[in-house]
């Protein structure tokens, strides 16, 4: 019995923390390591007043950089997008129009992440090498753009 419990600890000391501390557990570097880098979520969305349904559109933030997919000011990026949402654990029940690819929905929902993930891969382009980047696909906001002429499905494929 002994022996059972020393193999079962080591295998337990051998999964990766996303498997095993809780979303409000992980340290700051750990939950920012979370995100794939995909910048789904700094696509305009539209949503229906009536419906609530949430449209994306192609039309990325004018802070990201269209072709890294990096925010230009990422540590303050409130100040210059008042309306940027600032992912906490306390806020991912009411983010409904978080990607079904994003890291923190699936954890949330106690769901895998998927191969592609860089934590998984070991590989930070493998975001952009599976097509779940936007990178590519995307323009940056201007005050001429509508949105409704934009609006795109494949950010949730």
């Amino acid at each position: 019995l002994k022996r059972l419990l020393l193999q079962e600890n080591k295998m337990t000391e051998k999964k990766p923390f996303w498997e095993t501390k809780k979303l409000s557990e992980m340290t700051n570097g750990e939950w920012e390591s979370l995100c794939d880098g995909c910048a789904k979520c700094c696509l305009n969305k539209l949503e229906d007043a009536d419906t609530g349904y949430i449209s994306y559109t192609n039309v990325a933030c004018h802070q990201l950089d269209i072709e890294s997919c990096k925010c230009r000011n990422y540590s303050d990026r409130e100040t210059y997008v008042p309306d940027c949402i600032k992912l906490t654990v306390s806020k991912l029940e009411s983010l409904s129009w978080l990607p079904r690819t994003c890291a923190y929905r699936l954890l949330y929902e106690q769901k895998s992440l998927y191969p592609w993930h860089p934590l998984i891969s070991g590989d930070k382009e493998s975001v952009e090498k599976s097509g779940i980047s936007v990178k590519g696909r995307i323009i940056s906001e201007n005050n001429n753009i509508d949105l409704e002429e934009h609006i795109v499905d494949w950010p949730n494929e």
